[in-house]
């Protein structure tokens, strides 16, 4: 399945077929051990990828099964440690519930508004979001910052400049720095080479990459 670059699942499913990609190209270079260890990792990135997809794109529930309901929806990023995702604050059911969506240029501009939900789509103010997760019923953790009441002026630069590959990768690039430290504990267990750490290396990096943009992360 592919996604145009301006779909907000195009991100997750590029990087997870890089992350897929360098594990492939370092196994000629392994022993059986390593590269089963590869396979391991393919195979988790493979299914939790999966997952994510399945339920971002309708195929699994993230809320309880019920009718479609209207319901009050505003948006909120959350930073905590290194991790930045958007969430949907979700009024109308009873009692505030929140729902982690994958970046949207949408919501740089979203202010509070009514959504239309069922147990496995949202659509708001007829715009389809992507849920990157189940829904909470207690606050996310971490700092939580409202989006204003009305969008900024230079909401379509800021907008721009968010949605830039280059910048996405950047920021998601700040859980790579533990990498080389999962590198050496991999030679520490397994022993190898300089080409085993460098390979290792390269492998970490590309998970702790690969993780960070399929949990949903927000450039903004």
């Amino acid at each position: 399945m592919s996604f145009g670059s301006g779909h907000p699942l195009a991100y997750p499913s590029s990087v997870t077929i890089g992350a897929l990609a360098i594990c492939l190209a370092w196994a000629p270079f392994g022993d059986l051990d390593q590269v089963a260890a590869l396979a391991t990792v393919a195979l988790g990135i493979i299914g939790y990828s999966s997952y994510r997809i399945a339920v971002a794109l309708g195929f699994l529930a993230f809320w309880p099964s019920g009718s479609a309901r209207t319901v009050g929806v505003s948006r909120i990023r959350q930073q905590h440690r290194l991790l930045s995702r958007s969430w949907l604050e979700i009024s109308g059911t009873g009692r505030p519930r929140w729902l982690p969506v994958y970046f949207d240029p949408a919501l740089m501009t979203m202010t509070e508004s009514r959504g239309d939900l069922s147990d496995r789509t949202i659509y708001v103010a007829g715009h389809r979001l992507y849920p990157c997760g189940r829904v909470r019923t207690t606050e996310p953790p971490g700092r939580l910052i409202d989006n204003p009441s009305r969008p900024a002026p230079d909401a379509p630069t800021r907008t721009t400049t968010a949605s830039h590959l280059r910048r996405r990768l950047l920021l998601d690039a700040q859980s790579t720095v533990a990498a080389p430290f999962a590198a050496l504990l991999w030679i520490y267990v397994d022993g190898g080479s300089f080409t085993t750490f460098l390979a290792a290396t390269c492998v970490a990096a590309a998970t702790a990459l690969w993780l960070s943009a399929i949990r949903g992360s927000d450039p903004s």
